[in-house]
């Protein structure tokens, strides 16, 4: 009965306006002490934004192009390693470095050609910045192997303050035999030393033939991950089949289940699995049925927003706005739109100054202020 309820849930336009079955209907705003103002405009696909200790920012176009925008000026950087930008693929995260001041390195994801096989992989790499150029490139990751598959890349980049980044690259579209092997890339959570190396007390460190810098697996395409503030611990968001977006606690090792369970079917109506669990599976603090299809995460941790401390924010292709959800210990009790109706949200992060800043697909960057 309950995977019935599901399907039709997915299928039918009328569940938009029906509470999920894991939990409440998303509702506008009702707090408007705020305007969306646009700080950066005319971007195509800003797929990833950090700033840099000056306030400046890099933001990427996932055509290819990094972006310095300092004092209202566009810097195209040169040194970008070529992209295969193509479906969903080309330049995505970047991220600078917590102790940019001091060490000055940038690290970034992107669909790359080079290594074995046709088509493309998910690579993480990372440079230093002088004036308008990227220097001293190194690949820390590279996918293998290619794939002709234009889709599910992931990827973000987080620093956990421990001395390890954590990145997320998608199944690669293929579902039967990625996730669920430690032995391939792809549907995966991976922690590193921020130098590259594989971490000894990493989960499959010592297992023959695994990707020893995997850290847990079963995933589709996680496109949103944050640090959380209070705990440390990795979350990530990822986009389901049709219906089951998922929030998840990254556990060392654990399972994740896709494709074996999923509160989601085939895009074309049918039954993907019957399973929702599964003994050994994780399953997720969240879901999403209809999907929302995610992209970019944070915590609202300012004094701007004290009314919304704690709460998540998600960007929503599908819908084009930006979520806030309220939790209340690890349940989701409210849902907010906070932009709605601008474009798809691809990122969004919270600036140095506090501010809440969107990259909005085919509009730019965007700053939530609030209202004196």
């Amino acid at each position: 009965m309950k995977r019935l309820l599901l399907l039709v849930c997915i299928v039918s336009q009328a569940c938009l306006a029906q509470t999920p079955p894991n939990g409440p209907e998303v509702t506008n705003l009702t707090w408007d002490k705020f305007t969306v103002e646009t700080v950066v405009d005319n971007l195509k696909v800003p797929w990833g934004l950090t700033f840099l200790p000056d306030g400046s920012m890099l933001v990427t176009e996932r055509s290819g192009e990094m972006i310095h925008v300092k004092d209202g000026k566009r810097t195209e950087l040169k040194g970008v390693p070529a992209v295969k930008a193509a479906g969903q693929g080309g330049l995505l995260d970047v991220v600078a470095h917590p102790d940019f001041a001091q060490n000055g390195w940038i690290y970034f994801s992107y669909s790359s050609e080079e290594g074995s096989g046709d088509g493309a992989h998910t690579a993480i790499s990372r440079a230093k910045l002088s004036g308008d150029q990227l220097t001293d490139l190194q690949v820390l990751y590279k996918g293998s192997p290619n794939s002709n598959a234009g889709h599910h890349y992931g990827s973000r980049i987080v620093f956990d303050g421990k001395g390890h980044i954590f990145f997320s690259i998608g199944d690669r579209g293929d579902h039967p035999n990625n996730p669920q092997d430690i032995k391939r890339d792809g549907g995966k959570i991976y922690r590193l030393h921020e130098d590259g190396r594989v971490p000894a007390d990493n989960p499959f460190v010592g297992t023959s033939g695994a990707k020893t810098a995997v850290y847990s697996y079963g995933h589709r395409n996680p496109q949103g991950m944050i640090v959380h503030p209070e705990t440390g611990d990795v979350w990530v968001h990822e986009h389901g089949p049709r219906g089951g977006d998922e929030i998840n606690v990254i556990k060392k090792g654990a399972n994740y289940g896709w494709p074996v369970i999923s509160y989601g079917i085939n895009y074309n109506g049918t039954i993907l699995t019957e399973k929702t669990h599964e003994p050994g599976m994780e399953q997720p603090l969240y879901y999403w049925v209809p999907s929302i299809a995610p992209s970019g995460f944070a915590v609202v941790t300012s004094n701007h927003y004290p009314e919304w401390k704690g709460d998540l924010l998600v960007g929503s292709l599908s819908f084009a706005y930006l979520e806030k959800l309220t939790l209340s210990g690890n349940k989701v009790v409210k849902r907010e739109r906070v932009i709605d109706g601008l474009g798809r949200v691809r990122d969004v992060v919270i600036g140095p100054d506090g501010y809440i800043y969107a990259g909005i697909e085919g509009k730019g960057i965007v700053k939530v202020v609030p209202t004196k």
